[in-house]
Formats: structure tokens, sequence, C-alpha cells
């Protein structure tokens, strides 16, 4: 029991500490004109524009694949579902080391298309933990344990790359490629975790009904719930204003600041340090002490005024301080947003509305990359701008939708009991 949850804990860990680990090794590899992937003669817009389609295509798949492969696994059982993710994870990281070796673009894409559409193993993890739980307490309980597993992992991801392509630590043997190995040594332990220690949890498969038209039929239903309707703008304008920061922080910094990868990394170290203390102990008396209409307009003010502080700043070192503010402020911000879809609904249709979350949280993502990856072509702080605008019209909307909503006032948060966690 003990070893199966912790094999559930890694696929978490895996899945939240690739993204940290790539964006660093992305930015390098594709903006660097001293790099050999892409052909010296490029231009800069050139460069950025293919590093916006190799993102975009990636959350493209995500969008896809997350909600597909999330609804499968009540169908086909989970362990199916995360092996079928984790060996998707696994070809979609060989792919990406070939294709660095191999300077090849097409191989680049392919290698991050497969690997967003299995890149969905979270909830289904999520689900197999809750099966097992016997009581509320446990469910809380493994649910505190998700969130050190993702902090561990945001960590993880980013301090993998600083290390192992950081020629001064590794000699010789540094590569961008070193990194993705041992991602993917770490995706093959966990396979093998699954296999041996996970049982299945779903009592019994049914007959696959469904397609991957889905993925839009469940955005379409939320027109006949108001309050998830009036929560989904707002959801997704706050994910689009922080996406536009930090999918292209790196950009920005190797641009303005001439940062490498070994610094690059070490930001999103900062990022996964703070997400992770602020998750473990700051959401949850927030939570208890002020309403979410009150969080929501406070956190994403912060966002927006320390994005545009960011993109201002004429100091390299000041950089690592500026980007505390903002992913603390969207540590606070996500969770309440979860927590007020999951009140909206009652608990038959908990399943649901996670799947929205998750469309729209990607939809946004691809959307902000491919065109992010034009904008920086004209100006490498137009991404972060967007970020900016997009902050704005959530508040906007929060002010539209939201205030003297009866609906929305009313909404139960999710009380996060840190410290019962804490004391276990």
């Amino acid at each position: 029991m003990i070893v199966a949850r912790i094999s559930l804990l890694f696929v978490v860990f895996i899945d939240v500490l690739g993204l940290g680990l790539l964006l660093p090794i992305l930015s390098t590899l594709m903006l660097d004109p001293a790099q050999d992937f892409l052909p010296k003669e490029l231009s800069q817009a050139g460069r950025e524009l293919r590093y916006g389609i190799v993102l975009g295509l990636f959350f493209l798949a995500w969008f896809f694949g997350a909600a597909f492969i999330s609804k499968l696994s009540d169908y086909i059982g989970r362990k199916t579902a995360i092996l079928i993710c984790l060996f998707g994870g696994f070809v979609g990281y060989a792919l990406t080391i070939a294709a660095i070796g191999n300077s090849s673009f097409i191989l680049l894409i392919v290698g991050r298309f497969i690997g967003g559409f299995t890149a969905g193993n979270q909830p289904i993890a999520q689900a197999a933990l809750i099966d097992q739980a016997k009581d509320d307490q446990q469910k809380a309980q493994f649910m505190g344990q998700m969130v050190a597993a993702v902090s561990l992992g945001l960590i993880t991801g980013p301090l993998l790359t600083a290390t192992l392509s950081s020629r001064f630590l590794m000699g010789n043997a540094a590569s961008l490629s070193l990194p993705i190995y041992a991602a993917n040594a770490l995706v093959l332990l966990n396979i093998a975790l699954i296999i041996l220690y996970f049982r299945e949890t779903l009592a019994s498969r049914r007959r696959i009904d469904f397609g991957l038209s889905e993925v839009f039929l469940t955005l379409l239903r939320i027109r006949n719930h108001r309050t998830a309707l009036r929560l989904a703008p707002v959801f997704f304008f706050a994910v689009l204003g922080f996406n536009g920061f930090i999918l292209f922080l790196g950009d920005f910094l190797i641009t303005r600041f001439s940062f490498g990868t070994v610094q690059n990394s070490l930001v999103m170290v900062i990022l996964g340090v703070t997400m992770g203390s602020i998750s473990l102990y700051l959401v949850g008396p927030v939570f208890a002490r002020y309403r979410q209409v009150t969080i929501m307009t406070v956190t994403i003010s912060i966002m927006a005024v320390f994005i545009a502080a960011f993109v201002f700043n004429p100091l390299a070192a000041l950089a690592y301080v500026l980007v505390i503010p903002i992913i603390a402020s969207f540590g606070i911000a996500y969770p309440t947003l979860l927590s007020m879809f999951s009140a909206s609904v009652d608990p038959s249709r908990q399943g649901w509305v996670m799947g929205v979350c998750v469309a729209l949280y990607t939809a946004g993502s691809g959307s902000v990359s491919i065109a992010g990856g034009r904008l920086m072509a004209f100006n490498p702080g137009l991404p972060l701008f967007i970020g900016i605008a997009s902050c704005l019209v959530a508040l906007m909307l929060i002010a539209l939708l939201w205030r003297g909503n009866p609906e929305i006032e009313t909404l139960n948060p999710v009380k996060v009991r840190n410290q019962d966690l804490n004391d276990r």
C-alpha cells in the first residue's frame, strides 16, 4: 500500500518535473545563436517563431490528451492509463534527445507533441490516490502529500538542468541532452514501480463510448452551469496572464541580460521553492481568513504590478527577486480558482469541472505560446505585456461578473488543513 502510494506520488513528481527541466533547455537550444540546433543564418525572429511553435504544439497536444486520457482512465483503469502516459513521456523524451543530437526541428516537434498528449498523468494519479483513501481525513492527507510531490518536482526539474548542463560542475560530460536522459531514467523507474506495486483501483472496466471531440463537449457543457460559466473567463485570463510571463521568462532573460541555461534554471528553482512554500504554508491560512473574491483581486493585481516591474527592471540580479511575488500570487490564486470551480458543482460533476479547468489552462497556454513566439520578433517583452493585459482583463471580469453576484459570493472555499497535515 505504501509503496503503491509512493509510486503514484512519483508519477506526480515526474509530471511536474518535466516542464521546469525542459523550458531552460529549449530556450537555450532555440534562441541562443551560439547553439548549432538551428541554422546559424536564421534570424532571431525566426528562432523566436519556432520556439513559440514548439511550445504551442505541446500545449495543444496537452489540451486534447489530458482530458481524453483522464476520462479514458474511468473506462480502461487507472493503471493502464498511467502506463500509457509514462510510456508516451519516455518516447517524447527519447525523440527530444534524438532531435538535439541530430539538430532536427521536426523530431523536436514530434517529441514534444507526444510528450504533451501524454502529459495528463497528474489528475489520473490524483484519482487513484482518492480511490485508495478510506475516509475524508485520509483523502486530505493524500492530497497534502501530492502537494509536496508537486513542490519537489518544481524544484528538482530545473536543478537537474542547472547541474547536468553545467560544464563547471560536470566537465565535458555536460550537455543539454544529459538532463533529459536523467528524466527518462526516472520515467523508467516509475514504470517499473507502477507495474510491480500499483494494483488497479477501478472496480470495473467499461466500453469506450467517446472520442477526442469529448474535449470540446466538456467545454460546451459549461453553458448549463451558470456559476461555472462566470468563473471560466476569469480563470482563462488569470492563467493566460501567468503563462504570458512564465513561458517566455527564460527567453526574455536571455535577450535582456544574456542569461544562460544555468541562470534560467536557477530562476526556475526559485519559482519552485516559492510555489512549494506557498502551497504548504500560506494557502490554508489565506483561505480561512479572506473571501475568494478578495483573494483573487489582490493576487491578480500583484501579478500585474510585478510583471510590469520585471519588464522594466534594469538589473540582472533583481530579476531573481522580482519573480517571487509573481509566483507567490499565482500559488494562491490558482488553488483559489480550483476551489471555486469545485464548489460551483455537485460531487457527481467534480471530474467534469476539473476537466474544464485543464482545457481552459492548456488552451490559454497554447494560444499565448504561439502568439508570443511571433510577438518576440518585434520586442522580447511583448509576451510579458500580454501577461499584464490578461491580468487587467481578469480584474475587469471579476468586477463585472463576480462582485455582487450571490452565486459567486456564497461559494464555500475548500479549507486546506495545512496544520493538520503537518502535525501528521
